[in-house]
């Protein structure tokens, strides 16, 4: 179940209140600028002004017989208005109201997702440097490969993270836009100085061109970069989810006080958290498809998008906040084990040492291959016999004629993997 703790602030946005209250604002200002022009008398807009009030049980209730909101907002609002009502809504379509209005949100709902990836990139930031030079092994196909560190690990999270803030901050940039310029976008009714009245007083940009709508590809750029960010996170979880596994148990979520696991097992301690965000980052997937199926409509515009958006927009910004707060929690709380990366570490009895063998094999004049075949010869011993590797290598009598046991000594030195840790730490900013 969600927790409600990180819903009030963002869902707020998609809530008929926020909305009717832009769509009033944006009425209101468009009529500031028609007055303005000398189009409509400023005493009107002023007591339209002071007049103007939606009901929202009202409007819902006109909008069950006309079967559109715009109108029935409309109709609603004008009724306490009298006279002055005729000005109302002058020379506008609806999506100039419902796509400005969506601007506005979505410009707002940017702004609390980039302060949750910043809140995520503080606690990664720390962690990683906590965990800096905490060694542990690094693993391609799920395999040991080489010794790294967890710090690095955190790291690389907190430079993908602080891509995601740029991505979602050009996303912001394109998305707070707004179109005040009728129902195909020529301005016929009321022209673009309006629109450009309008929208800086929103703090929005005017569409260059538009249609009866602002066109769709930017919302599904928009939407992509939330499931960018969804996929990101999908990332780290499944990373503390494999590290989490009772074999390797390396890093654990966090499992508070009177928190079960399962109904069957009281051991049990399972990443909840991690696989639940794996999951929603399929929703936001989902949903980033179907906005770029909004992209193609018939001439200046149909109405196919509009039930789309209703649900993926509010769907996938909540869900995104949520998947962020989440990650934040884990990340805060996160349950580190030193010592079973150390054990893991030397699990293969030596193995991870085996390209500065196959290396330093080469520096002493062996070709490649040659080089390659000995030292895969000794680690698939090791594997089969459960034989300590360096021991095996001082055996061989053909590594023997290059190698000495100083050599392996200084070849057998975790050190060696970790003197440029703290340049890659600086390159990253941390």
């Amino acid at each position: 179940m969600i927790e409600r703790y990180s819903l009030p602030k963002i869902s707020n946005i998609w809530q008929d209140e926020f909305k009717f209250k832009t769509m009033l604002d944006i009425e209101i200002l468009t009529l500031e600028a028609l007055a303005r022009q000398g189009k409509v008398p400023h005493k009107s807009v002023a007591n339209i002004r002071k007049k103007a009030k939606f009901n929202l049980k009202e409007i819902k209730k006109i909008e069950e017989k006309t079967q559109h909101d715009v109108v029935a907002f409309v109709t609603q609002v004008t009724q306490n208005i009298g006279a002055d009502a005729k000005y109302f809504h002058f020379g506008l379509t609806s999506s100039d109201l419902l796509d400005t209005t969506l601007g506005v949100q979505l410009k707002a709902v940017s702004d609390i997702l980039i302060d949750d990836l910043k809140k995520l990139s503080n606690s990664l930031a720390k962690k990683a440097r906590k965990y800096k030079d905490m060694v542990c092994i690094g693993r391609t196909h799920g395999v040991h490969a080489e010794p790294t560190t967890f710090g690095l690990k955190l790291a690389l999270w907190y430079d993908e993270v602080q891509r995601n803030i740029k991505r979602l901050e050009l996303a912001k940039e394109e998305i707070s836009v707004g179109k005040i310029s009728g129902a195909v976008g020529t301005f016929a009714n009321v022209g673009p100085e309006v629109e450009d009245y309008v929208c800086k007083k929103l703090g929005l940009k005017p569409a260059k061109i538009s249609t009866q709508i602002i066109q769709r590809d930017i919302h599904a750029v928009f939407m992509a970069r939330v499931a960018i960010v969804g996929s990101s996170l999908e990332k780290f979880a499944t990373e503390i989810r494999h590290l989490q596994r009772t074999e390797v148990l390396e890093a654990e979520e966090p499992f508070g006080k009177g928190q079960k696991g399962s109904s069957a097992m009281p051991h049990k301690r399972n990443p909840v958290i991690c696989e639940r965000i794996c999951g929603m980052s399929r929703i936001l997937r989902g949903n980033s498809l179907a906005a770029m199926e909004n992209i193609a409509l018939w001439h200046e515009r149909d109405i196919s998008h509009s039930s789309v958006e209703r649900v993926i927009i509010p769907d996938s910004t909540i869900l995104l906040d949520y998947m962020l707060n989440k990650m934040i929690q884990v990340v805060d709380g996160l349950i580190v084990y030193p010592n079973n990366m150390l054990a893991n570490l030397i699990k293969t009895r030596g193995l991870l040492f085996s390209q500065r063998v196959l290396l330093t094999l080469m520096d002493k004049g062996l070709p490649r291959m040659k080089a390659y075949d000995l030292v895969q010869r000794n680690a698939m011993q090791v594997w089969k016999e459960n034989l300590d590797f360096r021991e095996t290598l001082l055996k061989d009598r053909d590594v023997s004629k290059y190698l000495t046991r100083k050599d392996l000594d200084k070849i057998f030195d975790l050190d060696y993997y970790l003197r440029n840790v703290n340049k890659i730490f600086r390159r990253v900013g941390l």
